[in-house]
């Protein structure tokens, strides 16, 4: 069991949760993640990225948006609450060392997993350049915390109400085309976001890695749900990446895999809400 031990609600279905878990605080390194179950007698095991951890805490730090039946039932736990069972960390972690010139690129809620990748790039001597985008200025997460460790921040919304209006490809380029280059850029977020980020760093030949860490389910390369293709190879994320080299993805067939649970995941979506609009699940 693992106690609760702060809660924050981000944006409308994002949240942040502080998690007492001492072991996996020491242990933890940039780009792993965690398994949680929120209960004991039911519910699924999900997969969810170590947004930051205190070792001297003792804890970990946990940023997940409430997609289906297991997230909204996590988002309805409170401080002093306990989590069943959390197990970790898991996954490669991020190689880690001073190349130079870093472009970290987070989308949406993958600023999250993108935080404790950027600090390891800062801590290890690198320039850190942070582009965060988001659609609008409600739903952009962990600012004050990227900014922080930028050497220069850049903050794009897709409808202008915060920093520059525009996609993060824009000042991908732009840095892309200065001289020197990135030496290396790293990208989590939306499937479609990490796709056209690197079709936007290939032709400047600046090294990029993605995290496909949304695709994954059981984390452990049992179920084989979070199958993609890399380089022509079939490479499960769980136990193989979450990260890989971003010009080697196929993404198209990895968001026809995502495309696949759409239906699963909004029905668990509405049927929750539909729930505590009936006073069925309780805090």
């Amino acid at each position: 069991m693992n106690k609760i031990l702060n809660k924050t609600q981000l944006s409308d279905e994002v949240f942040q949760m502080e998690v007492e878990a001492p072991l996996i605080a020491r242990e933890r390194k940039a780009g792993q993640f965690i398994i949680l179950q929120v209960d004991t007698d039911v519910g699924e095991r999900i997969p969810l990225t170590i947004a930051d951890a205190d070792p001297v805490k003792g804890s970990v730090t946990l940023i997940f948006q409430t997609v289906g039946r297991t997230t909204h039932l996590l988002a309805e736990k409170q401080p002093g609450d306990f989590i069943a069972a959390l197990l970790g960390p898991l996954g490669n972690p991020t190689h880690i060392e001073k190349v130079g010139h870093v472009v970290c690129v987070g989308g949406g809620i993958g600023v999250a997993p993108m935080h404790p990748i950027a600090q390891a790039m800062k801590a290890a001597g690198n320039k850190v350049t942070i582009i965060m985008g988001a659609r609008n200025r409600s739903l952009l997460i962990m600012e004050n915390e990227m900014r922080a460790i930028a050497d220069e921040l850049i903050i794009v919304t897709d409808d202008g109400s915060y920093g520059r209006k525009g996609l993060v490809t824009e000042p991908l380029k732009e840095l892309c085309e200065r001289d020197p280059k990135p030496d290396l850029a790293v990208v989590i977020g939306p499937p479609i976001m990490m796709k056209f980020c690197a079709l936007t760093t290939k032709p400047y030949n600046v090294k990029t890695l993605v995290s496909l860490n949304t695709i994954m389910i059981d984390g452990t390369g049992m179920c084989g749900g979070c199958r993609v293709t890399v380089g022509g190879e079939t490479k499960f994320v769980c136990v193989d990446g979450p990260e890989f080299d971003g010009h080697q993805v196929d993404f198209d067939l990895m968001m026809k895999r995502l495309r696949a649970y759409k239906p699963q995941e909004e029905s668990a979506h509405e049927a929750f809400h539909h729930h505590c609009r009936a006073g069925i699940f309780t805090t």
